[in-house]
């Protein structure tokens, strides 16, 4: 194939699939020949391993189509093929999809037009994302719905879906990006967005229509396995630094334009959350103390609803998104835990008398101290969690703006 680079390049990852690749090929050449505004696009077969002539058939469908082209790798392994077949193209986007064609072809120009047009890094179709329509069976359902919730929860990810077969991101961020992505099979599209959210790389989420198709012969036991071992791999490697996205980030990154929210605001949801965060402290304690001395109980409690209220209160109440500053307000969260707890502590040291109290009183004593100790949580929390650098964000919006003018 000769001409001028394509701006798109869609990858087909394929293993044995002779049975269903000219087919596929040939509705998705159909499919981009009536896509204008995505020409030139090029088709690449990216082949890791098969061994029932997938190779030859793609060979023949690069003789019969000048847009598509085939790459062989001879090993398998789909995320080998994609990284392979994305960090070599020369195409201004790549893109991928699976074999079986399960995404609707028409969500594709939505996926690609943020890429183009500069205002994402990465694309993914998401079957979780409202306005997605799905027919899937319950399993695969409850499944993808229960990794995904893992995700969020374990990994502290935004993305709503991460295994969708649908996917694109900009030729310059896969180059700098798709190195450090270790995985060489399923897992490697969970660890390329956790990697790239964690960078600051822009994702834009399109909802599609999906089908599954159930011929898939994927092993959805052994793919669990794998995924989860491959989520406790990544969460490490990130906590312990092991993973260095730094020059990503400051190549590719994009920095949150936070902004301190009206005084009003933060005192209605800062009211709103602890209000819940007392309900939980109150429901743990409570359970708590019938197994437990006063003081552990109530330093389990104060922990555990500290933990959330933090947590809650950074991201809702006072608006902080910015990554790279949770270190920093982990360890200050967990000395406004100290002071709070020394203020529960001391007042139930000196205020009641284990021997002759009970569970009401030694409860009264608690909620007086906590109502105190909130105070000072949002007063250290509103100075905390205030934006590092409004200015600096200020101008680093206004330059972007004149770039997009001068464009």
């Amino acid at each position: 194939m000769s001409g001028p680079a394509p701006r798109l390049d869609v990858v087909l990852p394929v293993l044995d699939e002779a049975a269903t690749l000219r087919a596929s090929v040939t509705t998705l050449h159909r499919a981009l020949s009536a896509m204008p505004e995505l020409a030139p696009w090029r088709i690449t077969i990216a082949d890791n391993g098969s061994t029932d002539g997938t190779g030859d058939l793609a060979e023949d469908l690069a003789d019969e189509l000048p847009e598509v082209r085939v790459l062989s790798l001879g090993v398998r392994g789909r995320g080998r093929a994609l990284r392979t077949a994305w960090t070599s193209s020369d195409a201004e986007v790549v893109a991928y999809m699976d074999i079986d064609l399960s995404t609707d072809l028409r969500a594709l120009p939505p996926l690609i037009a943020p890429l183009l047009s500069g205002h994402s890094d990465v694309a993914i179709g998401s079957r979780l994302a409202p306005g997605a329509r799905v027919v899937r069976g319950t399993r695969r359902e409850v499944l993808s719905r229960g990794y995904n919730l893992l995700l969020h929860v374990g990994l502290g990810v935004t993305f709503s879906d991460a295994q969708c077969g649908f996917k694109a991101m900009t030729s310059a961020a896969a180059r700098r990006l798709l190195p450090l992505v270790e995985d060489d099979a399923w897992f490697f599209d969970t660890e390329m967005l956790v990697l790239a959210e964690r960078a600051g790389l822009r994702i834009a989420e399109v909802p599609v229509d999906w089908l599954e198709d159930p011929r898939s012969t994927v092993d959805v036991p052994g793919t669990v396995r794998a995924d989860l071992a491959g989520m406790g791999r990544v969460g490490w490697g990130l906590a312990r630094g092991r993973i260095d996205l730094g020059p990503v980030a400051a190549e590719l990154g994009r920095r949150p334009l936070e902004r301190s929210r009206p005084l009003g605001a933060q005192l209605i949801g800062f009211g709103i959350v602890g209000v819940l965060s007392t309900i939980a402290y109150t429901l743990l304690f409570l359970v708590l103390q019938a197994a437990l001395p006063h003081q552990t109980a109530n330093f389990l409690a104060l922990a555990i609803s500290a933990v959330l209220n933090t947590v809650v209160n950074r991201r809702y109440t006072f608006g902080v998104t910015d990554r790279s500053s949770a270190g920093l307000h982990l360890v200050q969260g967990v000395l406004v835990f100290a002071a709070t707890w020394g203020i529960t502590a001391g007042a139930l040291a000196l205020l009641v008398d284990p021997a002759h109290s009970g569970s009401l009183e030694s409860l009264t004593v608690l909620t007086a101290a906590n109502a105190v100790a909130t105070v000072l949580r949002f007063l250290v929390f509103r100075v905390i969690f205030r934006p590092s650098a409004p200015a600096e964000q200020e101008i680093e919006t206004r330059l972007t703006r004149q770039e997009l003018i001068d464009a």
